[in-house]
């Protein structure tokens, strides 16, 4: 397992371990929402810690960076307001809303696969390849943390 896997899972397991001891306190259990914040808060720190960049691409690797987490905001948002409709209309879910629902889920993934693309051109231009398929490569594992995190939470369409 690569560094960047094992810190993920690390900062997976520190979150998981610090909701059961707060569960055991009697304190309230955090949401899936609450665990995907406090990943995106640490995300920064992961991505900076997995890059290994020279002071040289730090400098130009973060302004890219900053603009392309702004970018995903959107598609992100799109999502996460797809799945809470779904999940608010899950006993009188129609199909026609859940088709609706099923759509703008593809939509927003459409546009994020379409904006990782964008980004990655725009980071071959002020990094070594090696170092932007490496961002690629960390951006998709983090992704897919919440995205587990998420769908674990969400009952299959009845």
């Amino acid at each position: 397992m690569g560094k960047t896997a094992r810190l993920l899972l690390c900062v997976f397991a520190i979150s998981t371990a610090a909701s059961v001891a707060a569960q055991e306190k009697g304190a309230p259990q955090l949401t899936s929402a609450e665990w995907r914040t406090k990943i995106q808060a640490d995300k920064k720190g992961i991505v900076e810690r997995a890059m290994k960049l020279t002071a040289e691409e730090g400098k130009k690797f973060w302004p890219l960076y900053d603009s392309f987490q702004r970018d995903l905001e959107k598609p992100n948002r799109e999502y996460a307001k797809a799945v809470l409709d779904y999940v608010a209309a899950s006993d009188s879910l129609t199909d026609a809303n859940a088709k609706r629902l099923a759509e703008q889920v593809l939509a927003a993934s459409i546009e994020e696969s379409r904006l990782r693309e964008k980004h990655f051109k725009k980071l071959q231009g002020v990094l070594p390849g090696k170092k932007a398929a490496r961002y690629v490569q960390i951006e998709n594992k983090i992704q897919a943390v919440l995205r587990y995190e998420m769908a674990a939470a969400i009952p299959l369409a009845q």
